[in-house]
């Protein structure tokens, strides 16, 4: 199945709040699409940054610093990633 292109814009977060200090990389503003896929994209991040995640309030947390990694997976499941924040 070919992905569609331009899905709309998703922002990449690295964020320490509220978990003791860990970081942990945010993925937020997902349009249009449900929570089998998001938990299918959350797969893929986590084996490809070969650490855990989960799919909480309708974004996507992977632990560590993992931005690099996430945007590339993003870009090729059709979204348009921006870094935002720290």
């Amino acid at each position: 199945m070919q992905p569609q292109k331009n899905r709309g814009r998703v922002d990449i977060k690295r964020t320490t709040a509220g978990r003791g200090g860990k970081t942990v990389t945010l993925v937020t503003g997902f349009a249009g699409i449900g929570l089998p896929e998001k938990e299918s994209l959350c797969r893929k991040m986590r084996s490809a940054c070969g650490c855990g995640g989960t799919v909480k309030d309708g974004d996507i947390e992977i632990q560590g610093d993992q931005r690099d990694k996430i945007a590339a997976i993003l870009t090729d499941a059709g979204f348009r990633p921006v870094f935002a924040g720290g």
